[in-house]
């Protein structure tokens, strides 16, 4: 090891003077590394200003003695890249916050520094300052805070201070400077002042900022002065730099912004003496830039790819599925080998330069790297860039040679008879006449360039679609619901395998393509790797809908609920319009994301109430689930059927200013709870509400105590009530009184019963259902004689009568009966055949009449049958196996229609 660091200093004194000139200053650093003392060094390096007679001294020692023993430990191969410059921006950071104590202390004695914040951005806020770099702070002040004399102005101040803070920092005096700083990254730096005001910067932010200020603040951190200030700005800033809807417009950015770098770029085009390892193509900004172009795209959407580290960030990219781990390792070890190099080059004479020398120097370069000459550092230069540019211009798609002239397009109305569309002419008239100003979304010259860019994909995709002018009819919604669609169009053209996907929810699935004309942004869901993947269990579900500030304001939280189960749904929808996921998985997520808004709901509703009426000591609200929400399987068309409950006593009364009595407080909660979940607001409705299955139904109070319900049940209620309660499942609630509520629930559900009167009821009640609600279709798997009606009504009697399989879930409940030998074993198959019909025919075939071919095609996969004929064959034969399972439980014959 020791050999290292004498090979390392020996390279620094040879072919590096500025390495040359500081160890020779430094004589006791000089020691600790020639015995190879590498932490001892830096240890050394931060106590080297400590006796020095101001704080512009004491930083430039420690400055300076930190740049030598850094520069030693990586040439030594002891400090990694990621060391180097995580202690370089570390050292930035605690300049910065000295220079503003200092600055301010100077004017306001023993002030503490509130209220004056440095936002790094750049590479130093990724904590990857290179050696002899530039930093870039943002410089704000919260004038309600920053100390200042008291006839000063706080804007007159904070100028002041910012003055002494560059100041402080960047002059070249005889002991050297400690960081050049650069200030142009502030907001309209050719007009503003150094330091503004946080209202005045989020103000610019959110109305005025371009496409590179957000990828700036993708790296931003708060690394000095008021912390907690620059943390609650950076907060507040989220929305902006992360995009909930996918911005396809940041690549037309980064390419022009691109173009303008390589435009003005003019050093030497190929690796060699001049080029620029920053700028150049393929150098160290395109793997930045290239990280970013991704991050900006899906990180609205996906937090695990807001990183700050180039290297992290590509990691991450990798890791979502955005691009493939073999480009974000290459893309990876290209980076750390150019920043490598950029700090050989910058150690030679402590200046922030990023171009290849000439001649000996280069040399010297490729020397103090350990490298032969210049020759060998050139040939493997060309070969990490030419890597690297080819996987950017692959990303902008740009190319190295000149493209070629295509040829004038044919015109439309030739186009579309060529893809086989009937009435061409009329066909072009319509397209023709989207572009006549009646949709919002294509008045824009930009809207309108990226439409043209896309339409020809657009014609070939209709042309191959089941129904072509029902596609276009949806179409044409699309455009006239979206207020902006140029992200869609981007899109839609930068990724024409979604047209397929577009396609089948326009032609397909009318839920989905009716909720896709009023939120065209659901298009954004296409694109995520995450829109075919299932979501994750309640409390994650739950997390999402309450990501950001959606806490802090009632309104937003709601609209916030109703943003994620909007796009959960959608998705949902997509899977099983296309087969990914069994029909059955699809019903339990769609049940898990109604559970998690009903509890981000609660939870809301319940904290917005309180605020008025406060709260009842040991007492709360709970939410039972019954039917197809307790049994976990929900489609996209059901309902939510619930029992609002209270523990407590009736007579108790609320806090708050606005006190009001047990039954008032929470029938009016619930009230709350039920509209946070069913008025629609600007983000559309979400869910209805149920509630009828309450003791007394709809005659009775909107919640009661669980003994009034305990009651009920024991007393009043109807045999059908307790097959209901069945499928009922504890939603929302404490432990000990969720534990409460299951043990009435099982009370209940076990009490004796007279085996004859069930049967006589149960027979009755269906014959009643049979008679009030007819089946809707030949497709109607829940209503058809034979169908899970009729099953369900088998399954509940058992449960009842024998006390077994007590679970909501009436596939385990099922399975239980089958293992007593209650139910036969082809109850089972019979059972899922039918819940995949009812949860996908929802989508495919709403009217429950026989669906077109594409449709008919797709419920089959869907239903895990070969063709269409073929499902309806395993239909008829679940049927017939419920109806003789009907007959062997009830002793006669169930009627099945051929």
């Amino acid at each position: 090891m020791a050999s290292e660091w004498h090979h390392a200093l020996a390279r620094a004194r040879a072919e590096a003077p500025f390495l040359a000139r500081v160890l020779e200053r430094q004589p006791q650093l000089a020691a600790l590394l020639e015995a190879g003392e590498g932490e001892a060094a830096l240890a050394w390096a931060r106590s080297a200003g400590e006796n020095a007679p101001d704080l512009g001294v004491a930083l430039r020692r420690e400055r300076l003695a930190y740049a030598t023993a850094l520069a030693v430990g990586d040439l030594a191969g002891a400090f990694s890249l990621e060391r180097v410059m995580a202690e370089l921006s570390s050292l930035a950071d605690r300049a910065l916050d000295r220079a503003i104590a200092e600055a301010i202390t100077r004017r306001v004695e023993a002030a503490e520094p509130r209220g004056m914040i440095a936002l790094a951005l750049g590479k130093h806020g990724a904590n990857e300052l290179n050696y002899s770099s530039d930093i870039d702070p943002v410089l704000l002040y919260d004038p309600e805070t920053l100390p200042r004399r008291e006839r000063d102005d706080p804007g007159e101040a904070a100028q002041r201070y910012a003055r002494e803070i560059v100041r402080l920092l960047s002059e070249n005096t005889e002991e050297g400077y400690v960081f050049r700083v650069d200030l142009r990254l502030r907001p309209a730096s050719e007009v503003s002042p150094l330091a503004i005001s946080c209202n005045a910067a989020l103000t610019h932010y959110e109305s005025l900022a371009l496409a590179w200020e957000r990828a700036a603040f993708i790296r931003a951190r708060a690394a000095a002065g008021d912390l907690t200030a620059g943390q609650r700005f950076l907060e507040a800033l989220r929305p902006f730099v992360w995009r909930s809807s996918l911005d396809f417009g940041a690549i037309d950015e980064i390419r022009r912004l691109t173009a303008r770098i390589r435009s003005n770029y003019t050093g030497p085009k190929e690796v060699g003496p001049g080029f620029n390892l920053k700028h150049g193509r393929g150098g160290i900004r395109e793997v930045e830039f290239f990280a970013q172009t991704h991050q900006l795209i899906h990180g609205g959407r996906d937090p695990s790819l807001r990183l700050r580290g180039t290297r992290a960030a590509l990691d991450a990219l990798a890791a979502a599925g955005r691009i493939e781990e073999e480009e974000a390792t290459m893309l990876g070890e290209a980076y750390d080998r150019l920043r490598v190099v950029e700090h050989r080059l910058q150690m030679v004479n402590d200046q922030q330069t990023h171009a290849l020398p000439a001649g000996g120097a280069l040399d010297a370069v490729a020397r103090l790297d350990g490298l032969a000459d210049g020759a060998a550092l050139v040939e493997e230069l060309r070969d990490v860039t030419g890597r690297v540019a080819q996987s950017y211009d692959r990303l902008l798609g740009i190319g190295n040679a000149a493209e070629p002239v295509e040829p004038a397009p044919a015109p439309i109305a030739q186009r579309l008879a060529a893809l086989g569309f009937g009435d061409p002419e009329r066909l072009a008239e319509r397209i023709a006449g989207w572009r006549d100003g009646r949709y919002q979304s294509l008045r824009s010259a930009a809207a309108l360039e990226a439409f043209d860019a896309m339409l020809p994909a657009l014609m070939q995709a209709l042309a191959k679609a089941d129904d072509p002018d029902r596609a276009l009819l949806r179409w044409e919604g699309v455009l006239a619901n979206a207020s902006s669609a140029i992200n869609l169009f981007r899109l839609l053209e930068a990724r024409p395998g979604l047209f397929d996907q577009l396609m089948a929810v326009l032609t397909l699935a009318p839920t989905l393509a009716e909720e896709l004309g009023r939120r065209p942004e659901l298009l954004d869901t296409l694109i995520d790797a995450s829109a075919i993947n299932l979501p994750g269990d309640v409390e994650a579900i739950a997390a999402r809908m309450q990501a950001g500030d959606a806490g802090r304001d009632y309104e937003r939280q709601l609209d916030r609920i109703r943003i994620v189960t909007g796009e959960l749904r959608f998705a949902l929808g997509l899977q099983l319009i296309q087969a990914l996921h069994d029909p059955l998985d699809i019903a339990a997520a769609l049940s898990r994301t109604a559970e998690a808004g009903l509890n981000v709901a609660h939870a809301a509703a319940c904290e917005e109430f309180a605020r008025k009426h406060g709260r009842i000591a040991d007492s709360e609200l709970l939410v039972l689930g019954l039917g197809r929400l307790g049994g976990g399987a929900l489609t996209h068309a059901s309902d939510l059927d619930i029992i609002f409950l209270f523990s407590g006593e009736t007579g108790a009364e609320s806090d708050g200013d606005r006190s009001l009595g047990g039954t008032h407080y929470y029938n009016r909660l619930a009230q709350r709870v039920s509209a946070a979940l069913s008025v629609p607001t600007a983000h559309g409705a979400l869910y209805e509400i149920d509630t009828r299955l309450r003791p007394q139904g709809a005659q009775g109070p909107l919640s009661v105590t669980l003994d009034a319900f305990a009651k009920y049940q024991h007393e009043a209620a109807w045999t059908w009530e307790h097959m209901a309660l069945t499928r009922a499942r504890v939603l929302v609630g404490s432990p000990e009184a969720r534990a409460q509520l299951e043990h009435i629930i099982a009370a209940v559900l076990t009490k004796p019963r007279d085996p004859v009167q069930l049967r006589e009821d149960v027979l009755k009640m269906r014959s009643e259902m049979a008679q009030h609600k007819a089946p809707g279709g030949p497709l109607d798997a829940k209503l058809l004689r034979g169908g899970l009606v009729d099953l369900e009504f088998v399954i509940h009697f058992l449960q009842l009568r024998d006390g077994v399989g007590m679970e909501p879930d009436l596939a385990k409940a099922a399975d239980a009966l089958v293992a007593s030998g209650l139910l036969p074993d082809n109850i089972r198959p019979a059972q899922d055949l039918m819940s995949r019909l009812l949860v996908a025919g929802r989508l495919l075939s709403p009217d429950l009449a026989e669906p077109p071919p594409a449709a008919a095609a797709a419920l089959a996969r869907a239903c895990r049958c070969e063709t269409y004929p073929a499902l309806l064959r395993s239909f008829s034969e679940a049927r017939h196996a419920v109806a003789a399972a009907w007959q062997r439980t009830f002793g006669f014959e169930l009627e099945i229609d051929q």
